[in-house]
C-alpha cells in the first residue's frame, strides 16, 4: 500500500544504529527526529526478510518508502551492514552509507590504532561533541558498557570497555548452581535481604557505584570537570542511581548518525548523479 505524499515525511533520513542485540531505527524530517523503532538484531536474517521489517516499520509510521531522501547505517555486527545496506536501497532507491574508512567525521582520533575505533563510539563522540560542552565522558550502555573520552580540544582521547549489566548478571547466573536468572528492577533499598534482592542491588547501585568511580578518576586525570553523558538500551536503568549529574540521551547515537550523514552530503549526492 502506498501512502500519499506527507509534507511533514518528505525528505526524510533514515538513521540505522546495529548492536548486538538490538537495531535502533529512526526517521529524521530535518531537525527533527519522527520516530524510532527497536528491533531484535539478527545475523541469519537475509536482505529481503529485513525489507519485510521495514516496509512494515514504514506502514506503522505512515511513511512512503519512497519519500526518503537517504540513510545511514552504523554496526557493531559487520556481516550485517552491506544486508541492511540492501534492504534499505531496494525499498528507497537510494543510496545508503556505512560508518566506516573514508566516512568524514570530523572528529580527531588521536588513540594508538585509530583503524579500531568502533563505528558506535565514533558516532556518539561525534554527536556529543556536537551538541555538549567539552570535555566530554560518553558512556554507552548496550551489551557492552563502552566509554569514549573526548578532551577539551576535541580529541577523542580514549575510553574504557566493561561487560554490560545485563551481560554480566547473565554469565553470574549461567556460571552458578544457585543464582537465577532476575530482572533489573532495582529493589527497595541497597542492602538486599533475599536472593534476589541481592542479585538486583548488586547489579544496579554496583554499576552506578563504578560509573560514579570512574568519573571521579577520569576528571582527576583530566584535571578539570567533564560534561557526562549516558546512552544506550540500559541507561534507564542504572543512571538514576549515580551520584554524579549525568545527561541521558537516548537518542545520542541517531543524532550523530544525522550529523555524518549531512557531512557526508555532497559525496552521497554525487555518487546518485552517477547512477
Amino acid at each position: 500500500m502506498e501512502y500519499e505524499r506527507q509534507e511533514e515525511y518528505a525528505d526524510m533520513i533514515l538513521a540505522i544504529d546495529v548492536g548486538n542485540t538490538n537495531t535502533v531505527i529512526g526517521g529524521f524530517d530535518g531537525e527533527t527526529l519522527r520516530f524510532t523503532v527497536r528491533i531484535s538484531t539478527n545475523q541469519t536474517q537475509t536482505a529481503d526478510e529485513y525489507a519485510l521489517k521495514l516496509q512494515g516499520m514504514f506502514t506503522m509510521h505512515k511513511v512512503c518508502a519512497k519519500e526518503i531522501e537517504g540513510g545511514i547505517i552504523s554496526s557493531v555486527v559487520p556481516v550485517l551492514s552491506p544486508v541492511l545496506q540492501q534492504a534499505v536501497e531496494q525499498l528507497t532507491g537510494q543510496r545508503v552509507l556505512i560508518v566506516g574508512s573514508g566516512l568524514k567525521t570530523g572528529l580527531n582520533i588521536r588513540i594508538d590504532n585509530p583503524g579500531q575505533l568502533g563505528s558506535d563510539l565514533v558516532v556518539d563522540a561525534v554527536a556529543a561533541s556536537h551538541c555538549y560542552q567539552k570535555p566530554i565522558l560518553i558512556f554507552d550502555m548496550g551489551t557492552a558498557t563502552t566509554l569514549s573520552v573526548v578532551d577539551g580540544k576535541g580529541g577523542y582521547i580514549g575510553g574504557m570497555i566493561m561487560p554490560g549489566i545485563r551481560l554480566a548478571m547473565d554469565a553470574l547466573s549461567s556460571s552458578t548452581s544457585q543464582l537465577p536468572r532476575v530482572d533489573l528492577t532495582p529493589p527497595g533499598q541497597i542492602i538486599g535481604t533475599n536472593t534476589v534482592e541481592c542479585m538486583q542491588s548488586g547489579a544496579i547501585y554496583g554499576n552506578a557505584a563504578m560509573i560514579d568511580g570512574v568519573i571521579d578518576r577520569l576528571e582527576e586525570q583530566l584535571g578539570e570537570h567533564a560534561t557526562v553523558v549516558a546512552t544506550g538500551g540500559m541507561v534507564n536503568t542504572v543512571i538514576p542511581y549515580c551520584r554524579h549529574k549525568i545527561i541521558s540521551d537516548e537518542t545520542l547515537m541517531l543524532r550523530g548518525l544525522k550529523i555524518l550523514y549531512e557531512k557526508n552530503r555532497p559525496a552521497v549526492e554525487r555518487r546518485n548523479r552517477l547512477v
